[in-house]
This record gives structure tokens, sequence and C-alpha cells, in this order.
């Protein structure tokens, strides 16, 4: 493989810009991210990032809301805001002609937003009523009470992304204004731009748009440590006019940038990702024929982050559910993987690779995430053969190291009253 060998310059005030050049057709993606997640809401503010991504793009200084869905929609472009605990994100796709155009809207939204009050208090509504349907959601539930078992409800990653409907009632619009001045800084800036334009020409364009944004330095994330509890800890979660009892189960692990991620990558798709759900869609799923989903996910962060296994299932099969999870966690810590798994467990992400970098919209994700973690532009090079460099023993350390069932923690919501252990 060739490599994607982007261009990557950092512009005087800090903003960092990544443009590849693509030719399949004449399109170009651009994706912001800015380090401004839900890690920095206010103690009393939970939700307050999750508040500015539904509000950023509903105004700017120089444009309302009907102005800005105006010019975008007469390039047939839909531009969508997200955010994660770590990022805050803007994404679209135009024609290669409309780059400059669009890339000075998607600018001023990122530098100049009003948060104007109708607005707010129009998406106020809409983020509560997510959030009471989050509330009446089991698989919801069960994830955001395993995160607040596993980190504690004053960890980052122990408090709700979208917040409750009680924090979000006391945003406003001066605390929108407040969270984008100290965290929506030049420094804390990523613009990838990918598609039918010259690299050169892409930091141009950036150069021109955000060259004079001045702002404060970054807020720095400090690592937190996770609640320290011994043990296995469970909990239910009674939700009887549902149909569907949704299991969590999960432990925490590794930073990113930890040295072993790659034989816990490994692992984790050995468990529960590789073909139809690894070893526990093999077993739960297929063999047994009590589960609706099963997988599990590894979601290693700037702070150790937790490995999740979700299942649902009917009530009636909560408790066999459970124990044959536990099962395969066990057997994996106490035996470790086949030869033949890591083999093909290997092979499955090393080819992935190319299947995720097949669009625009792909390769700008691909190289925001090794930007935002310092994996070096050349990732997509190197990760074949720091894959091929985990041995089986090395996986085997992860498992007994992070998903011994003795300190698991267990949530299960729905209508299920019965006991856990």
């Amino acid at each position: 493989m060739p490599g994607l060998a982007p261009t990557r310059k950092v512009l005087d005030n800090g903003v960092t810009v990544i443009a590849r050049r693509t030719s399949a057709t004449p399109a170009v993606t651009l994706l912001a991210h800015v380090r401004a997640g839900a890690v920095h809401d206010p103690a009393e503010g939970e939700g307050t990032a999750y508040f500015v991504s539904r509000t950023v793009d509903r105004g700017t200084e120089r444009y309302s809301a009907e102005e800005l869905a105006g010019q975008l929609d007469d390039r047939a472009v839909s531009l969508t805001t997200s955010v994660t605990r770590h990022i805050l994100s803007l994404a679209c796709t135009c024609l290669s002609a409309d780059v400059d155009q669009v890339l000075a809207l998607v600018a001023d939204i990122i530098m100049r937003p009003s948060f104007p009050e109708v607005e707010v208090d129009r998406r106020r509504g809409e983020v509560i009523t997510l959030i009471r349907q989050d509330d009446d959601n089991p698989a919801a539930v069960a994830v955001d009470t395993l995160m607040s078992m596993l980190y504690g409800t004053t960890h980052p990653y122990g408090r709700r992304v979208r917040g409750t409907v009680g924090s979000v009632e006391r945003v406003d619009r001066h605390a929108l204004r407040r969270f984008h001045a100290r965290h929506v800084v030049p420094r804390a800036l990523c613009l990838t731009v990918v598609g039918d334009i010259e690299p050169a020409r892409a930091i141009d364009a950036a150069q021109s748009m955000f060259g004079e944004w001045k702002g404060w330095p970054p807020a720095e994330v400090t690592s937190s440590s996770a609640a320290a509890y011994e043990g296995r800890r469970c909990r239910v979660v009674p939700m009887m006019n549902k149909s569907q009892t949704d299991i969590a189960y999960g432990f925490t692990t590794i930073t990113r940038q930890d040295a072993s991620y790659h034989a816990y990558w490994l692992m984790n798709n050995i468990l529960g990702q590789y073909s139809l759900g690894g070893r526990l869609g093999e077993s739960i799923r297929e063999q047994q024929g009590m589960a609706y989903y099963v997988f599990s996910s590894l979601d290693a962060n700037l702070m150790p982050g937790p490995l999740v296994i979700r299942a649902g299932v009917s009530p009636a099969n909560v408790p066999k559910a459970v124990a044959s999870i536990d099962t395969e966690v066990r057997k994996l810590v106490n035996f470790g993987p086949t030869e033949q798994e890591v083999a093909e467990s290997r092979q499955y992400l090393i080819g992935s690779v190319p299947r995720t970098l097949e669009t625009n919209m792909g390769i700008a994700t691909y190289l925001q995430t090794a930007e935002f973690f310092g994996l070096g532009l050349d990732y997509d090079i190197r990760m074949p053969d720091l894959l091929r460099a985990v041995t089986r023993e090395q996986i085997h350390e992860a498992a007994r190291r992070a998903i011994n069932p003795d300190r698991a923690v267990v949530v299960v919501a729905g209508p299920f009253e019965g006991p856990l252990s």
C-alpha cells in the first residue's frame, strides 16, 4: 500500500491543516475537529458541549440560521455537527468549485457563532427530548449506568455527554458563548481537507479563512483515574414496560497511546468483533440463539477507556446470557486465543484499512484520528507491521490484565428484576 502521504501545516496561530488530494470525483470533504468535547463541560453544566454542537451552526455574527442554511442548500451541501467526549466536529462535502465559499461558511460558524436566543430555546427543547428518550431506552440506560459505575460521576467519562434534563435547563446562551470562547480556539482546531484540490491551495484557503483568528491557549485535559473499586459489581435497572433487556458488561482498560494498544485491539476483535461478533457472537447468538445482538467494543482514548460488552436478550435469558459472557471472557483470560484466531483477526484488521479509506470522509476521519492521538501521518503504512508484531502471548496478557470477570461491572436494564451474580 503506497500510503496516504498527506500534507500537514500548522498556521502561525496554531490551527493545524491537513490536506490530501484525491481525484476520483470533483468533490472535496471538509472535516473540522476542535478539542472542545464533553470533558470540558463545567461541573454544573453537564451537556454544555453537546448543546454547543446543536447550536453552533444556528447563526453567526454575519448570517442568520436561515441565511446559513440557504447558502449551504444553494450548493447542495449538508453540514453535520457532532460531539464526543473530546471532540466537537463539523463535516461536509462540496463540489471542488465551491470550496472557498463553503470553507468561508464553515470558518464563520467555527469562529463567530452567535447562539441566538430563539435558536437556543428551540434546540434546548430538542435536547431535552433526546435525553428523555435515552432515559426510556434500556440500551442507553444500561451504558450510561455502566459508565457512571466504572468511572464515578465526577470523572469526565462517567458523566452523560448529553447531560440531564436539569443540567440542560440551566444552560443558557451566555453559558454557550463562554464555553465557545474558552475552548473553540485556534490551537484546538484541526482542519482536514480531502478531495479534488491541491494541498497547497487547500492550505492557502485555510490560511485566508483562519489566519487572523485569535484566542486563548487551549484548555488542557488532565488525565483522570477511574474510581477505585475491588471485586465484581452488578446493578439491575428495572424498566418493566419494555420487551427487551439490555446488558452492559465492562472494564476500564488503557489509553490509546499505551504501547500494548495493538494487542488489546486484537484481543477485543477476537472476543467480540471478528466475523459475526467474535467468540461472544459465535457462542451466545449463533450456537445458543439467545441474543438479539452481542458484541464488544474497545474505546482506548486520551484517558484509560472502557472495554464494553453489549447484549440484547429476552428477560428470561438474562442470567444465562450473563453467565455465558462470563464463560467466554474467562476462557480467553485462562487460555488465551488460538493461533488461528490471531492470524484471522490480524488479517481482518489489516484488510479493513483500505475499506475505511474508500471515501474522502473515510480518509479525512482516519487522518484526524492519527493527528489527535499523535500516531504520525504515516500510521496507515506502519499499522500492518505493528499488528504483525503482536504475539499470541501478548494478546493473552492483555486479556489477563483487562477483562477478569471477577472485576467486571455488570448492568442490566429492562423488564428484569431478578438478582445478578
